[in-house]
């Protein structure tokens, strides 16, 4: 399997990362653990989570997600077959959002605990806080990459100009960003492609994108209002159900068909072979939905496919 660098780190991995999100959430720990043997049987071994995950659902209060990757490495011991990633600084019930080095270096020994880990392999920063200096958020992570840690460290929701002025800070000898997480898919572009890509390209930022099917419209699940009630994230799909939308579906439609293959893998698979990415980021509840993702890492998109692709989502 094809392995990609992320930034210059020299840390190589497949060109897709389960996303964590899921865990604890919309499937208990013992679907999670099939979910995650799967992947690794697969070939796959790049994971993403987050402290917070899932906050939002009833009765949890964050961490859920990572208690469960932490057990099951410890179940399988598997800690060093893993590209493990998670993030900092998201707000929750409790608090707001948080990248001051003590919240960070306070927040990394509960991340370690529930992982059962003792060092993170990316450690993201999660959402800004724009009153904290970026000096102090890669002081923090300085002292962590010095400790062992953390090895490497990434940026998600950071504004153009903190991301800059964080590239510029580690020039004086701060830890670099190898990594963006930005909101990203066939869909929803202009954002990165105007904001973001030319800051990753020209620093050699791995960008791992979240949100990749589009809250499940490019699974092609949802066609009509009426399909909106299929899942809890129905609603958050009524937004993509226009012409545009149907345009992009139809040309999944027809490179699905054509490659025999689900709507789903050709919409990861147009992100792997962006220029600019490195490896889309998706979950998967069922076996199934997996053998999706798995299926877009093995899928060879032909550049009409992709052109095809491409011209049907232009939002210029």
């Amino acid at each position: 399997m094809e392995k990609r660098e992320l930034g210059k780190s020299g840390i190589f991995v497949p060109p897709l990362m389960l996303g964590g999100n899921v865990f604890g959430w919309t499937i208990d720990e013992k679907q999670s653990f099939k979910i995650l043997d799967a992947f690794m049987e697969a070939g796959l071994n790049f994971i993403d989570t987050a402290d917070t995950y899932s906050w939002w659902a009833d009765g949890n209060v964050g961490g859920e997600s990572e208690a469960i990757i932490g057990k099951w490495m410890a179940s399988r011991g598997n800690r060093d077959k893993i590209i493990l990633a998670t993030k900092v600084g998201s707000q929750n019930r409790a608090h707001k959002e948080n990248v001051s080095k003590a919240y960070i270096l306070k927040t990394v020994e509960e991340s370690l605990k529930r992982l059962q880990t003792d060092y993170i392999d990316l450690y993201q920063t999660h959402f800004d806080n724009e009153a904290t200096p970026v000096e102090e958020t890669l002081s923090a992570y300085d002292k962590l990459i010095k400790e062992g840690k953390v090895r490497i460290i990434g940026a998600s929701n950071l504004s153009p100009e903190r991301l800059n002025e964080s590239l510029k800070a580690a020039e004086g000898g701060l830890p670099r960003y190898q990594t963006l997480q930005p909101h990203y898919n066939l869909y929803e572009r202009e954002n990165y492609e105007v904001k973001y890509e030319k800051i990753a390209t020209d620093n050699s930022l791995s960008v791992l994108t979240y949100w990749s099917l589009a809250s499940g419209f490019l699974t092609g699940k949802y066609r009509s209002e009426a399909d909106l009630n299929k899942s809890v994230r129905g609603g958050a799909v009524k937004k993509y159900l226009d012409e545009r939308g149907m345009k992009i579906l139809n040309a999944l439609d027809e490179v699905a068909e054509k490659c025999n293959t689900s709507v789903a893998a050709v919409a990861l698979a147009w992100l792997i072979f962006r220029p600019s990415v490195t490896a889309p980021i998706s979950s998967a509840t069922t076996l199934p939905q997996l053998e999706t993702l798995v299926n877009a890492v093995q899928l060879k998109l032909t550049p009409e496919d992709i052109e095809l692709l491409t011209s049907a989502s232009e939002w210029k």
